[in-house]
């Protein structure tokens, strides 16, 4: 064993150290002995506090081992570790797949956002003193939940006050709440179908047992609730995802009445309620609940940016010291900025202002691509989903090979959304999402999707 050991910056410990650890990963087996302190010391001159720290770290990050009366040895087990600078064989990263249409049915084109509107707000508030050095409110800004609680209020009938808001960094993340605080509650959960997945993957993961209760014209089927005895109901009642049912206001009481009558839950999931293109939203279901025994979800994702992952909750007054309680460690997963900048983006009259100009946009959108499938597909298709949202919801009204569509489409680049139907259904169905598309790319990609199509036709 030889080492350079040089006059530089680099301790002269620090040079032994790094040149013995290399060699001991490279060509010392287990159990050699090493050169005592006082050889090492001799043989290169230096102090034997210089070699004494060497091995120290050595001895600390286990690639040696001391043996009373006997010395150092390079580990026994060291082996079994290495050898740990063996290069490692590069395998090609993936390549991310090129699309020419994508039909994601919950996607905004970034033409959408605010860019500079957002970038002047956030200046701004980077500007004022925020507080970098203390961790955030675990429910969020109260000054963000005083702006979101006085919109729910004037746009979508909720009750709430701001001590009732929970802001949470994305849906799933206020599902795994929910599902955390009622878990001692209940362990089921009844959730319409077909429906959102994210829901059931979320209480699934955390040990629920999902009881799925179909939906017919009216939104999800009474009759079969009061029969499920579950405590804890998820619904989207102002536009059934992915039907776009709407549940009309006597059955909301009923439901009211159910969750009274059982003690139980329910969560509404107002996911998209801004983007409706023909009528007025529909006030939310929780603003006819006396009672409190609704858990209103909202998202800023639908109508501003999925990617700056903000969401809320409102909980009924009755959970909030049980939320307290369970919740004694986490801090809000929205940077201190992004809700600051939320915060003026809606005191300022701004977001108001944006959705009605983002609803002008989508209904747009909406108009051409329900033209264009039409022009392309007349007959062949029904659109069982139209009026709100980011997508269209479409049934072939022909006989279709699903499989080679899907095999047609992703031979062409185009990315397709199927709904799935269970056993007791007739049919499979397409959401054909339009919001990340310009307005002039829509033909082009229903006239693709639409050649496809044909030739799938049995």
């Amino acid at each position: 064993m030889i080492y350079k050991l040089i006059n530089s910056s680099v301790p002269l410990y620090i040079q032994l150290y790094t040149q013995m650890k290399v060699e001991i990963e490279k060509n010392l087996s287990a159990g050699s002995k090493l050169p005592s302190i006082r050889k090492m010391a001799q043989d290169y001159q230096i102090s034997k506090n210089t070699v004494e720290s060497a091995y120290s770290q050595l001895f600390a990050e286990g690639y040696i081992e001391s043996r009373p009366q006997s010395g150092y040895f390079v580990s026994s087990d060291i082996k079994n570790y290495l050898p740990l600078t063996k290069t490692i064989k590069q395998t090609a990263l993936p390549k991310i797949p090129h699309l020419l249409y994508n039909f994601y049915p919950a996607q905004l084109h970034n033409n959408n956002f605010p860019t500079k509107l957002w970038s002047s707000l956030h200046n701004k508030i980077m500007k004022d003193k925020i507080d970098f050095g203390s961790y955030p409110d675990k429910q969020g800004e109260f000054t963000l939940r005083l702006q979101i609680s006085k919109y729910l209020s004037h746009n979508r009938g909720v009750q709430c006050n701001p001590e009732q808001i929970i802001v949470s960094s994305g849906f799933a993340d206020s599902m795994f709440i929910i599902a955390t605080l009622l878990k001692s509650f209940t362990t089921q959960l009844a959730i319409e179908f077909p429906g959102y997945t994210v829901v059931r993957q979320v209480f699934k993961n955390l040990g629920y047992s999902i009881e799925n209760i179909a939906i017919d014209s009216n939104g999800i089927r009474l009759e079969n609730i009061e029969k499920s005895h579950c405590k804890l109901l998820y619904v989207t009642p102002s536009h059934q995802y992915p039907t776009g049912v709407t549940i009309p206001i006597s059955n909301r009481f009923k439901l009211i009445q159910w969750a009274t009558k059982n003690n139980a839950y329910i969560i509404e999931d107002d996911y998209d309620s801004e983007l409706s293109y023909n009528n007025r939203p529909i006030p939310a279901l929780q603003g006819i609940n006396d009672n409190h025994c609704v858990i209103y979800s909202g998202t800023f994702s639908k109508s501003l940016s999925p990617a700056l992952r903000v969401s809320y909750l409102v909980l009924p007054t009755k959970l909030l010291s049980i939320y307290k309680k369970i919740f004694t460690y986490p801090f809000s997963g929205v940077s201190i900025d992004t809700q600051k900048t939320l915060e003026l983006f809606i005191k300022e009259g701004y977001w108001e202002k944006h959705i009605r100009k983002t609803r002008m946009l989508n209904k747009k959108k909406h108009d051409i691509m329900k033209k264009s499938l039409l022009f392309y597909l007349d007959t062949k298709i029904k659109i069982l989903r139209e009026g709100s949202g980011l997508s269209l919801v479409i049934i072939p009204t022909v006989n279709i090979n699903w499989k080679k569509l899907q095999e047609l489409a992703n031979d062409k680049k185009i990315k397709l959304y199927y709904i799935h139907y269970d056993s007791t259904a007739t049919f499979d169905a397409l959401c054909m999402g339009f919001g990340g598309f310009l307005d002039e790319e829509i033909p082009n990609a229903i006239e693709a999707f639409s050649e496809i199509f044909l030739e799938v036709i049995q």
